[in-house]
C-alpha cells in the first residue's frame, strides 16, 4: 500500500509540475485519527514549495488530501484514510490544538467551567474529543457545539 501512496502521489505532484524531494509514508495508530474502521496513512512531503501545497490555512493540502485518498480508493479497493502533510505542517497543527486543549483542561479542572475551544474542522476536533477520551481525562468530558464552520469543542468538567 505504501508504494501505491508513493507512486500516485508522484504522479500528481509532476503533472502539477511541483518538485518534492522525498515522501514519508508510515501506518499511524487509529486512535487520534479519523479512520476507525480502516488503516490510516501519514505522508509526509518534504519540498521547497511547501508553501505552494500548505495553501492559504490549509485549503490546499485539504484538496491534495482529499484528491490522492480518492484515488487510491479506487485503485487499491480498500478502507484506507490517509493524513497527507508537508514538512510537519499537519504535526505542528495537531500538537497545537492538543496544546490548547490541555490547557482548558487545566482552566476547567480550576474554575470548574466549561471551557470553549475556537471553532475547528471535524478533523481537529476528533483529534480532541480521542484526546480527552484518554484514562487520564477520566473527570473530563467533551461534546461538540455550533453548527457548520462555526462548530468548537466544549470541555467540561464531569459531575
Amino acid at each position: 500500500m505504501e508504494d501505491l501512496i508513493q507512486k500516485t502521489l508522484a504522479e500528481i505532484l509532476q503533472n502539477l509540475q511541483i518538485p518534492f524531494r522525498k515522501f514519508k509514508v508510515e501506518e499511524v495508530e487509529t486512535d487520534r485519527t479519523i479512520n476507525a474502521k480502516g488503516i490510516t496513512y501519514r505522508v509526509d512531503i518534504d519540498t521547497d514549495e511547501a508553501a505552494t501545497l500548505i495553501g492559504y490555512h490549509g485549503e490546499t493540502i485539504y484538496a491534495l488530501q482529499h484528491l490522492l485518498k480518492t484515488l487510491i480508493w479506487k485503485k487499491a479497493d480498500e478502507n484506507v484514510f490517509i493524513i497527507l502533510d508537508v514538512d510537519s505542517y499537519r504535526q505542528r497543527q495537531e500538537e497545537s490544538v492538543l496544546t490548547l486543549a490541555q490547557r482548558k483542561v487545566d482552566e476547567a479542572r480550576k474554575t470548574m467551567q466549561d471551557q470553549r475551544l475556537p471553532p475547528m474542522s471535524p478533523y481537529f476536533r476528533r483529534i480532541v474529543h480521542l484526546e480527552l477520551a484518554k484514562e487520564q481525562y477520566h473527570d473530563i468530558t467533551t461534546e461538540s457545539t455550533g453548527a457548520s464552520d462555526h462548530r468548537a469543542v466544549v470541555i467540561r468538567v464531569k459531575q
